[in-house]
């Protein structure tokens, strides 16, 4: 019995001996391993000459300016639409008014009450003041109405509600105005609501586009 104790004794002590061995050799390895990594060439630094700094230096003093100008150049260009086109909203709106003393005027002329009296022929009267009094307000203010009757219909300045049939007029001329169109300066303030010319179509023409439209919806 005493000799199986001595011998489990003795396999333990051996154990515990390997551990300590093994974790000497793993120090021992680690150790190395910072050694050689200290003994490896570090990668040297160059050190740029005062000619580099300068150039460098220069090179951001330029970019900084050129920065600085950029700013400038925006800041200028906004100050001027500012300027310019600040009341733009409130020439948008304005425009209300005019619109107002027409609707205004086409209703008194369309009163069978009032046709042919003394009382509406001073009431236009005074109204087409206004009217022109606040054109030429807003001329002074580089607010101009856009030419339409008889024009070419340009999409910059014209939007065409409806087509008309004549004859007379070159199709796409404009030949009725439903709201007038402004511009401030160079820009557009509201385009004008136009009617514009087509060629007046046929009984027969009426029948040949009828008839291709209702072949068009069978083969759909």
């Amino acid at each position: 019995m005493e000799k199986e104790e001595n011998q489990n004794s003795t396999s333990a002590s051996q154990g515990q001996d390997t551990l300590k061995e093994n974790e000497q050799s793993e120090e021992t390895l680690i150790e190395k391993s910072k050694q050689e990594k200290d003994q490896e060439p570090k990668e040297e630094v160059k050190e740029q000459t005062p000619e580099e700094k300068i150039a460098e230096l220069e090179d951001k003093v330029a970019r900084t300016f050129a920065e600085m100008e950029n700013q400038r150049r925006r800041f200028e260009k906004e100050k001027e639409d500012a300027f310019e086109y600040g009341g733009y909203s409130f020439a948008k709106e304005a425009l209300n008014l005019i619109d107002n003393l027409d609707r205004s005027k086409h209703v008194l002329e369309s009163d069978d009450k009032l046709k042919e009296t003394e009382a509406l022929k001073k009431t236009l009267e005074h109204l087409d003041i206004i009217k022109k009094d606040l054109i030429s307000i807003f001329e002074k203010n580089n607010i101009k109405p856009i030419d339409s009757l008889n024009k070419k219909l340009d999409p910059n300045f014209h939007q065409a509600m409806m087509e008309i049939e004549d004859d007379t007029k070159e199709p796409g001329t404009i030949i009725q105005e439903i709201q007038k169109g402004f511009t401030i300066k160079d820009r557009l303030l509201r385009p004008s609501l136009v009617g514009v010319s087509k060629k007046v179509t046929t009984k027969e023409e009426k029948t040949k586009e009828n008839q291709e439209n209702k072949e068009n919806l069978e083969n759909k």
